[in-house]
């Protein structure tokens, strides 16, 4: 283990096997800090966050201080970061608002620089979080999604699996996995991304056919799910059909006709 001296580490902080501790960090008390992990110089880990193991914390990143959030009242909540994720400068996590509840940022996540991560976000394994890329509360975002940089998404929006969204777009509904998002529309599928997570083509070719039928089709927004989650058989299917299936607290993201106008009515 090898703590820079003028770093501060509580004495009820518990720092596993091989950390490095650089200069001027701080770590308060509670905080759990797994093995091989890094802070970087003026890196700071609040109370009660645990990092997994392998996990890098770059100069002046802040993961799992209090929740930017009125109704917080000061008592215990969590942020919980998985093994192998890197925070890289300036970026931000806080912990949850209500008393025991979490944040949670999965294994093997990159938030770069000035990305922030709100109270009682969910952010699963592999997810990537360009530069200010921004998730306010209560935000879910799946496996190996990928938020470029400088897009916003609202409160209480679920992103699926494997979506890419753009630079700049304002993400204000679900954006179901497999899909692309430019702006404020979902406008085509991650057809590279999917290649690259190894989807099948069988699995692509039920992605596609449902992807028309949710987004260019001529059906309610209902009736297109329905028929979607009634005929995927594939494994991503189910998946997609899944979460297709979970209520949208803000609906459902729109998505783009020809010519750049959006379908209002894909958005319930």
């Amino acid at each position: 283990m090898a703590i820079h001296p003028t770093a501060i580490v509580d004495r009820r902080a518990e720092l596993d096997r091989g950390v490095e501790v650089g200069a001027y960090a701080i770590i308060e008390a509670d905080a759990r800090i797994g093995a091989g992990a890094r802070l970087w110089p003026h890196a700071y880990v609040a109370r009660y966050t645990t990092l997994g193991a392998r996990c890098q914390v770059h100069p002046f990143a802040v993961v799992g201080h209090l929740p930017q959030d009125a109704k917080y009242r000061d008592a215990p909540s969590y942020a919980e970061i998985g093994d192998d994720t890197v925070i890289r400068e300036h970026a931000t996590i806080h912990r949850g608002t209500e008393p025991e509840s979490r944040t949670i940022v999965g294994a093997r996540c990159l938030l770069m620089s000035t990305a922030h991560v709100a109270h009682n976000c969910v952010v699963a394994d592999d997810v990537v979080m360009a530069n200010s890329a921004l998730l306010a509360g209560h935000a879910r975002v799946g496996p190996r999604a990928f938020l470029s940089g400088n897009c916003a998404v609202h409160q209480f929006t679920r992103i699926g699996e494997l979506a890419m969204v753009s630079g700049g777009a304002t993400v204000v509904g679900d954006v179901p996995p497999f899909v692309t998002v430019i702006g404020r529309a979902v406008v085509g599928l991650n057809v590279i991304g999917m290649r690259r997570a190894g989807v099948s083509a069988a699995e692509r070719d039920e992605i596609r056919r449902a992807f028309q039928t949710l987004y260019r089709g001529h059906h309610a927004w209902r009736r297109a799910v329905a028929e979607v989650t009634a005929r995927c058989q594939t494994a991503a299917g189910r998946r997609l059909a899944e979460f297709l299936r979970v209520p949208a607290r803000r609906g459902f993201l729109r998505g783009m006709r020809p010519y750049g106008e959006p379908d209002a009515g894909e958005s319930a």
